[in-house]
């Protein structure tokens, strides 16, 4: 697999100058064009977070598995043109055929959540761990992951989880072995494992750069073992933003995403996936006042779909994902005018072996649904 870091710094794979140079109406009439010639044979899954330029000429928006699976479940495309991150791509890849190829408009677009577990960490803290516990541990990772990953908890036992299916899929986790190791995002592992009654003290933290574990109890007592990783959009919700809404907006319902930190969802009236929230805010009543705690991109466009409530951000201050918002209609509008070119750059290929570890995590997940 072409490492991300050679692919950004590969000459072929810098967006040429005149695309920044083009008007936005003529990136969309090109888009358009490009997207009308090629037909059925082009696939634009779009992610909930990306800007609206983008977004408008999705085929499909959604959940990034949700999207991959869409994308597998599409045959008749070719070229999938996958607007988002890097790992959904990556998920895209695996689950597709040989015969399809997955692009991402830039390769710049990263995740700094899957990012912060690297395999080199990950390999390094299993021998540590199942030195200290045994044979006691599963792994699981949120999707929310690299494709390497992914391939670790599949050749060892374990599997992916989303939002929605995280409780499920911790549940099951615990009736395979006595502990798990919850990679990479620490608060929706904390979240999940809470909300079916693991208690604080019987979750670590494993920091991946002190190479240590981190607990305020018994180790013997350790349940759920945490990776010291992040989201760093939804961790700058804070408790005195939900203050601030309460002392504002007394009758505001507050719902955020369970990427959250623990104080933050506890303090919430509703935590739930990203379709969770979209749902919720399309079933509510006419009148009703909301804020969201997830990114910004997506809070917008859920102001704009429903001007018949009151609907603002739990925070105001906060930036739309920085590595989701590289998908812009300059690199979309370059990337299909490459496919339709034939020059081949900014696809993502999952090696092979990788990719079969990685579909036993994905499969023992759907095996779950």
């Amino acid at each position: 697999m072409v490492n991300i870091f050679e692919a950004v710094g590969a000459k072929p794979n810098i967006i040429p100058a005149k695309y920044r140079e083009m008007t936005t109406e003529e990136l969309e009439e090109r888009v358009k064009t490009i997207k009308n010639k090629l037909g059925k044979r082009l696939f634009i899954p779009g992610h909930h977070y990306q800007k609206d330029e983008v977004v408008q000429f999705a085929d499909a928006t959604g959940d990034s598995l949700q999207l991959a699976q869409l994308s597998a479940e599409n045959r008749e495309a070719e070229y999938i043109v996958f607007c988002g991150v890097h790992f959904m791509a990556e998920t895209a890849d695996i689950l597709t055929t040989n015969e399809q190829k997955v692009y991402l408009p830039d390769m710049r677009a990263g995740c700094s959540m899957a990012d912060m577990a690297d395999i080199y960490q990950t390999e390094r803290a299993w021998s540590n761990l199942t030195e200290r516990f045994g044979e006691t541990i599963l792994p699981l990772t949120y999707v929310n992951s690299t494709a390497a990953i992914k391939a670790f908890v599949g050749r060892n036992g374990g599997a992916t989880v989303t939002s929605s299916n995280a409780e499920k899929m911790v549940r099951w986790a615990f009736s395979e072995k006595e502990r798990l190791l919850f990679l990479p995002d620490q608060h929706l592992g904390r979240n999940t494992a809470y909300n079916i009654g693991v208690g604080l003290d019987e979750m670590a933290v494993w920091n991946p750069i002190e190479n240590r574990l981190e607990l305020n109890g018994p180790v013997e007592k350790v349940k759920v073992i945490l990776w010291k990783g992040h989201c760093s959009v939804h961790e700058n919700f804070t408790v005195a933003n939900i203050e601030d809404v309460r002392r504002k907006n007394p009758g505001m319902k507050i719902i955020v995403h369970p990427e959250c930190r623990r104080e933050v969802v506890g303090l919430s009236d509703m935590a739930g996936s990203t379709n969770f929230i979209v749902k919720t805010i399309e079933q509510a009543a006419p009148g009703s006042s909301w804020a969201i705690g997830t990114e910004m991109n997506l809070v917008n466009r859920i102001i704009k779909q429903h001007p018949d409530k009151y609907i603002i951000s739990l925070n105001p201050h906060i930036c739309p994902c920085l590595t989701m918002n590289r998908i812009d209609l300059p690199h979309l509008a370059w990337c299909l005018e490459s496919i339709e070119e034939d020059r081949q750059h900014n696809i993502i290929k999952v090696d092979s072996q990788i990719a079969v570890e990685a579909q036993l995590a994905l499969t023992r997940m759907l095996d779950q649904s």
